[in-house]
Parts: structure tokens; C-alpha cells; sequence
């Protein structure tokens, strides 16, 4: 027994100096995507621009473009994509589905569809409503996810992978026919924001949405961190969790809840975009393995890296327009997702 405790725990050890260089490298990526972006768009700043901005010494315009429109922007987008990443994976931990994502599954059109409804009938200027935006956007998760888990879910069979997606996929093409029915009653005004955020725009760029976000983001990912070993457990299947003493159905609701108030904060200001909860979990599991002390938080690192480098690169490649971040996405994560496709067998 000795020997194989040895070799057990070599092995930890060295996964776990992998995942911490992994992490580190992730950082420093974000860091330099963060300094790339402020130094990106229509009007241009440069590095000694930016630092001068930083510390007070740059001019009104740079601290205008700085402070109230990149700056809220990049950490917005840095948010999301930790947001997004988490959710998918534990969408994908729970369901034991490769192929799981909020916005594949339709939690992110079950959110958007609230958002949807508010912003088209009322009016969201004061800082009140801003707030009330992830509200309304967990209540219409919240009722997606639950109307997917009630649908994919039968007696003494559980949840299958097969029928998971193809619930969710049903569920979010009725949610999308109803976006389309409602856009259609909508004025000029409105039915742009409305196809903007559709694709995916990072629409809430100051700083009263960043104060909207941040309690989910800081609430919620600590806990589903805290809540990395009771994945592992229910990684093994529903029979072996349940007998090493884990309840799983009551873990499995706690944490699709986590699941729910991560995509539905994000996409409140974010609009739809998808495929982040796909491709961050998948990479990071490539990264650093199976075991989700190492895996949430590199599919946090690599879902924030992606949304951000996505929204520069968006806002930079048809100056003086922009590409919805969404639309950068999913051009990367629409081939991703098909080369999953081939090689999962759900």
C-alpha cells in the first residue's frame, strides 16, 4: 500500500504544480489582453497614454475614454467570461454531458428572454433597474432550467446526456421564436438594441452594471469552488456518489442553482453570448485534468481570457463599427463545438 500512496501522491503533486503554472500563465495572458484592450478602439491611446491615464496625469478625453468606457468594458467582459466558463462546467459535471453549455442547453434565451421583456417595455436609465437586471434574468434561467431538468429527468433512469441536450435545444428554439414574435411589435429604436444584444454585444459598458454583476460573480464562484470536491464525487455516476454517502440530488439542484445565477447575471449584460461554457471547461480539462479543484478555476481563467480578447478583437478589426463579442465567439466556438460533436458520444 505504501508504494502505490507514494505514487498516488507524487501524481497529485505534479498535477497539481501543472495546474498552478497553468493558472499563472492564464493570469499573465488576461493581464496583457486587459492592456492590449485599453489601448484599443476608435480613438487611440497609447501604452504611455494609458499608464499616464492610470496615475492621473493624462487629459480629461483620455480619463473620459479610459475610465467610463474601456475600463468598465474590459473588467465587464473579464466577469462574464469566468461567468459563462464556470456555469458550463458545471453544467457539464453534473450532467456527466461533454456537450453541456447554458447557451446550448437555452438557459442563456431563458435569461435574455426576461431581459428582453423589461428593457423592451421599460425604460432602464435610473441605476434601480440596472440592478433588477440579473433578477429578472435568474428568474427566467431559473424557470428555463428548471422546465429542461423537469422534461429530461424520469424515474429510476435519471438524466440522460442524449435527451438533455435535445431538451434544451427544443426548449431554446421555442424561447427564440418567442424573441422573434416580440421584436417584431417592437419600435425602430428598441428593435436595434434588441438584434444587438441578440448577438451578443456587451451592452452594459459603465460602471453601475460592473456593481449589477460583481455579487453574483463574488458570491457564487467561491461557493461552486467550495463545492469542487462534491463534483468529483458525482463525477463517478449517480449509484457510486450515492454510496460513498453524497446526497446527490439535493448537491445536484445547489449546484445547477450556482449553474442558473452565473449564466443569468452574465448574460443580463452581456447579451447572448454562447459557447464560452463549451470551450473553457473543455480546454481547461485538457490543461489540467479531470479533478475540479484545478478545473473550475482554469475554466474561470479561460472563459475570462476568451470574452476579452473576443470583445477587442471586435471592436478593433472594423474600426470605426464594432463586432458583437458573441459573434467573435461563436465564430471560434461554432467549429469547436462541431469537432466536439464528432468525437463525444452523448
Amino acid at each position: 500500500m505504501e508504494p502505490v500512496q507514494a505514487v498516488s501522491s507524487s501524481s497529485n503533486k505534479r498535477r497539481m504544480k501543472r495546474g498552478v503554472v497553468v493558472m499563472t500563465i492564464l493570469g499573465i495572458l488576461i493581464i496583457s489582453a486587459f492592456i492590449v484592450s485599453m489601448n484599443t478602439g476608435y480613438i487611440r491611446l497609447s501604452p504611455l497614454d494609458v499608464v499616464k491615464t492610470l496615475f492621473g496625469m493624462g487629459t480629461e478625453k483620455q480619463s473620459l475614454i479610459l475610465f467610463q468606457f474601456r475600463l468598465p468594458r474590459i473588467v465587464i467582459s473579464v466577469l462574464i467570461g469566468a461567468g459563462l466558463a464556470v456555469s458550463g462546467c458545471i453544467l457539464q459535471g453534473i450532467s456527466r454531458n461533454a456537450l453541456a453549455d447554458p447557451g446550448i442547453l437555452g438557459i442563456n434565451a431563458g435569461a435574455g428572454l426576461m431581459v428582453m421583456l423589461y428593457v423592451s417595455f421599460y425604460p432602464t436609465t435610473s441605476a434601480g433597474s440596472i440592478f433588477l437586471l440579473p433578477v429578472l434574468a435568474l428568474v427566467g434561467a431559473g424557470f428555463t432550467a428548471a422546465l429542461i431538468y423537469v422534461l429530461s429527468y424520469k424515474r429510476n433512469e435519471g438524466i440522460s446526456p442524449t435527451r438533455l441536450i435535445l431538451t434544451g435545444i427544443g426548449v431554446a428554439a421555442g424561447i427564440s421564436a418567442a424573441m422573434i414574435v416580440l421584436t417584431l411589435k417592437l419600435d425602430p429604436n428598441k428593435y436595434q438594441f434588441v438584434a444587438t444584444w441578440l448577438a451578443g454585444s456587451i451592452w452594459g459598458s459603465n460602471w453601475k452594471f460592473v456593481l449589477a454583476l460583481l455579487p453574483w460573480i463574488v458570491i457564487l464562484l467561491p461557493y461552486v469552488f467550495y463545492k469542487a470536491r462534491v463534483m468529483n464525487v458525482l463525477n463517478l455516476g449517480e449509484n457510486t456518489a450515492t454510496g460513498l454517502g453524497a446526497p446527490v440530488e439535493k448537491e445536484r439542484l445547489l449546484l445547477l442553482a450556482a449553474a442558473v445565477g452565473l449564466a443569468g447575471s452574465s448574460v443580463a449584460v452581456s447579451g447572448g453570448i454562447g459557447f464560452v461554457g463549451l470551450i473553457g471547461p473543455h480546454l481547461a480539462r485538457r490543461l489540467v485534468g479531470p479533478k475540479h479543484q484545478l478545473l473550475l478555476p482554469t475554466s474561470a481563467l479561460i472563459g475570462a481570457l476568451l470574452v476579452v480578447v473576443a470583445d477587442t478583437i471586435g471592436r478593433w478589426i472594423l474600426q470605426p463599427s464594432e463586432i458583437p463579442t458573441g459573434i467573435v465567439v461563436a465564430v471560434i466556438g461554432a467549429p469547436y463545438f462541431l469537432y466536439l460533436l464528432t468525437k463525444t458520444r452523448v
